[in-house]
Formats: C-alpha cells, sequence, structure tokens
C-alpha cells in the first residue's frame, strides 16, 4: 500500500514536468478561475470572455504588448492553442490529410478559428461529427455528433 502511494505521489510530482513545455499544467481545466489562473501563469493578461465551447476552454487575452486575441484550452491537459504564441502548422490540405489517416470520410466547412480547426465529417463509424483538431499537429480535441 506504501509503495503505491510513493509511486502515485511520484507520478503527481514528474507529470507537471512533462507537460510544461506544452501545456502550462497538469491538472485538468476545470472552471473560468482555473483557465484565468493558467493563462496568468502562462504570460497573458487583460484575460475576458472565458467560456467552455464545444470541448474546449475560450477566451480572448494579450500577450506582451499585442492585441487582446483568441485562445483555446485544452480542459483535459491545460494545453494552450494561441496562433499568436505558436505557429499554426498545418493548413486546410494537412488537416484533411490528417482526419483521412484517422478514417475520417466527407470532410467538409474547414474553418480555422486562431489554432484550431472546426471541421463537419463523417466518423469512421458513419455518424455525423464535428470535430474540433489541433492546428499544430491534427489531432482531435474534440468530437461531438452532429445533430444537423
Amino acid at each position: 500500500m506504501t509503495k503505491k502511494f510513493s509511486t502515485a505521489r511520484t507520478v503527481a510530482i514528474a507529470l507537471p514536468l512533462v507537460f510544461v513545455g506544452i501545456a502550462f499544467a497538469a491538472d485538468p481545466v476545470g472552471g473560468p478561475d482555473q483557465v484565468r489562473e493558467l493563462l496568468q501563469k502562462a504570460g497573458y493578461s487583460d484575460i475576458r470572455d472565458v467560456e467552455f465551447d464545444h470541448g474546449l476552454w475560450e477566451a480572448e487575452a494579450r500577450q506582451g504588448a499585442d492585441r487582446r486575441h483568441d485562445i483555446a484550452i485544452d480542459p483535459a491537459t491545460g494545453e494552450i492553442f494561441d496562433a499568436k504564441a505558436r505557429t499554426v502548422t498545418l493548413d486546410a490540405a494537412a488537416v484533411r490529410a490528417a482526419l483521412e489517416r484517422a478514417g475520417y470520410r466527407n470532410l467538409h466547412d474547414l474553418d480555422r478559428d486562431g489554432a484550431v480547426w472546426e471541421v463537419d465529417a463523417t466518423a469512421p463509424d458513419g455518424t455525423a461529427v464535428e470535430l474540433r483538431v489541433s492546428g499544430y499537429d491534427g489531432r482531435v480535441l474534440h468530437r461531438e455528433t452532429d445533430d444537423d
């Protein structure tokens, strides 16, 4: 029992070190106050309009002397998606290719909002879905059934 507790404690201490470069947080982001705190620690200021929308936290904030701009935050990892702070490397063709490799088809209405792409598609199981996709690496951040 003591060994399990020690292992869990080690993981809890080591986990923040793993995410420092990509996420700025190891704990899930569970509310607007945590979003503000996460963004402040990452150097953002004048944080406004924090809301949870389609599986991601969203906010408007400044970084340095920049004007306020849209930022998305993964609630599970705390990863910040900001097109002004990190270059969005994937264009629509690359996002389409990544999703097709993952088995999605009938991709349409690809729209980039900051560092996150929004895409309507058919999932591998045939379900019509709305996706939120990382503009950095093409991974699906959120998937929900398209009720249209």
